[in-house]
């Protein structure tokens, strides 16, 4: 059996490194997200297709806050800046962007809740968060969230006597659509609103 040379097991080690290292990075922002999903982590929502079975008396203040990245041209806002539900009962809030440029702009809303441990328990059932959207020149839009807050909330030892919790979003800029057809509907679009 032939003897390997001490510089091919250390080129090997380095591309097994490279590969593992490359694997892991690649696999890093499912896991996380997943990971954020499951624990409410860095102030992730959950995610519910009903309401809850239960309301309770107890009443919350949701503040809603927008904001933008250095690059999104866009005018963004909530529509109204607070609520006061009762846990458990479902909400509706809205945004609202606006795009002043001559041009149709692409953008992705990402978005967070504070108190990090709040996020487990504001559960969204409609958002138009990770989503493309998409303005023509001038055009205004209001974007619906629709939530609750799970009434779990009461019973978690982390959330002591918690009375608010706040749902900000941020948009950021993503270009135009990437399909160029998309642009030319765009465009034939705005063509036939005028």
């Amino acid at each position: 059996m032939k003897k390997l040379d001490p510089r091919q097991i250390t080129a090997a080690q380095g591309v097994g490194v490279v590969l593992i290292m490359g694997a892991l990075g690649w696999a890093s922002v499912p896991l996380y997200d997943w990971f954020c999903r499951v624990t409410g982590y860095g102030g992730t929502t959950s995610v519910a297709q009903g309401a809850p079975d239960s309301v309770l008396d107890r009443k919350i203040t949701v503040r809603f806050d927008a904001s933008r990245a250095a690059d999104m041209p866009w005018e963004f806002k909530a529509v109204e800046t607070t609520a006061e539900i009762r846990i458990g009962e479902v909400g509706l809030a809205f945004y609202e962007a606006h795009n002043p440029t001559d041009e149709p702009v692409a953008g992705v809303a990402s978005y967070n809740v504070a108190p990090y441990d709040a996020g487990r328990h504001f559960v969204k059932m409609d958002c138009f968060c990770f989503e493309k959207q998409i303005l023509m020149p001038g055009e205004t839009v209001q974007m619906p969230v629709t939530f609750y807050v799970d009434p779990e909330i009461v019973d978690d030892r982390n959330m002591p006597d918690s009375n608010q919790i706040t749902l900000s979003y941020t948009f950021h800029s993503s270009g135009m659509p990437d399909d160029p057809q998309d642009h030319a509907a765009l465009t034939q679009d705005a063509d036939a609103a005028q």
